[in-house]
């Protein structure tokens, strides 16, 4: 199952996930803000978080990896 990145570079405002959470396709995992605007990154399949890559207030690059999902 393929990682969820981050589809624009900014700072991570919030993670809405914790590990071992059961989570569905279109559930929003974290939050980044990027030019003061909010911009929720969703997962793209059912899953189980394994891993989360980031943490509160980091800053991230487009492509980078936030959460693993199994």
């Amino acid at each position: 199952m393929p990682d969820v990145e981050a589809h624009i570079t900014g700072t991570v405002w919030k993670i809405e996930c914790r590990l071992g959470q059961e989570v569905e396709e279109g559930d929003t995992l974290v939050i980044l803000e990027s030019m003061k605007m909010e911009m929720p990154v969703e997962a793209e399949d059912d899953g189980v978080v394994k891993e989360i890559v980031c943490a509160e207030g980091q800053s991230v690059s487009e492509g980078d990896t936030l959460v693993v999902l199994e």
